[in-house]
């Protein structure tokens, strides 16, 4: 059971570091937390769901077309929502990307409604064995997906132009226009990136658990992740999602049946309590000292 509860931990892990990724993002690039991460997310599990299902489109383009409209929904969201907030108090860029959250999913229930909805297989369903450990095929290629995407995005922020682009305009936003670097292109990437990891996730996920509307409260969710990380730090969101894909397994597993259910839910806040209780700024976070 353990190591069963091991293998699912990680893989829901690896989704959630993909998700958290888009916080850093953000955070790093404008100092504020998204709250419509996980319509995002959402957004990217119902479009590939509908062109699958509804034009049978090949799943592999289903999952192109699917980003190719998260990139722009990302950059249309953060031309016409975000960018006239720039210059104004971080709490009115907050209290937006709720508005927007809110705003995602009644137009999403609008189109596509409540009730959940499951993809076809499109993985093998025959499950794997390792060392006695059943594993389904889906779960597997999620974790070796999920994986390769925060292998690439880490290589991406660290030798790519627009990659180092980002970092400079995260660390100090006066020094990169001095430069000569757009800010604001800087900030339509960002988005668009942050829009296309939560869409992968959707994906993911949608073909583990079925799409409903349930799907964004993950974008609530992994929030604690990118704290527990640090939220400006990529590799700290990465180590985050597994630690609390992790834990929260293996609460389900030990510790629901002895108080009837729940605690898997709530182990993401609980570990974020904690954490913030012993390093406010997270495990990979700098640590920022204002002296007055």
């Amino acid at each position: 059971m353990l190591l069963q509860l091991l293998v699912t931990g990680l893989v829901v892990g690896s989704i959630y570091a993909l998700v958290a990724l888009g916080f850093v993002l953000i955070y790093k690039a404008s100092d504020c937390i998204n709250f419509a991460q996980g319509e995002f997310l959402l957004v990217g599990a119902y479009v590939s769901l509908w062109l699958i299902t509804s034009y049978q489109v090949p799943f592999l383009l289903a999952i192109g077309l699917t980003l190719c409209v998260s990139l722009l929904l990302g950059m249309l969201v953060e031309r016409l929502v975000l960018r006239p907030f720039i210059g104004e108090p971080v709490i009115s860029v907050i209290m937006a990307t709720i508005g927007l959250s809110s705003l995602m999913r009644g137009i999403i229930q609008l189109f596509w409604g409540t009730e959940t909805r499951i993809f076809p297989d499109i993985f093998p369903q025959t499950p794997v064995t390792f060392g006695g450990v059943v594993v389904s095929q889906v779960y597997l290629w999620s974790l070796g997906l999920a994986i390769l995407l925060l292998i690439f995005f880490s290589l991406f922020f660290k030798f790519t132009t627009t990659g180092i682009v980002m970092r400079a305009v995260a660390d100090d936003q006066q020094a990169a226009l001095s430069m000569g670097i757009s800010v604001k292109r800087t900030f339509a990437i960002t988005w668009a990136i942050a829009a296309l990891v939560a869409a992968v996730g959707g994906i993911l996920l949608g073909n583990i658990n079925g799409v409903n509307s349930s799907l964004a409260h993950l974008g609530l969710k992994v929030l604690p992740v990118a704290i527990l990380g640090g939220l400006d730090s990529i590799p700290g969101a990465i180590l985050g999602g597994f630690i609390i894909g992790v834990l929260e397994n293996l609460a389900g597993g030990y510790l629901d049946p002895y108080f009837g259910g729940g605690v898997k839910e709530v182990m993401p806040f609980f570990i974020l309590v904690i954490i913030l209780l012993i390093r406010p700024y997270g495990l990979f976070g700098k640590e920022i000292i204002e002296r007055v």
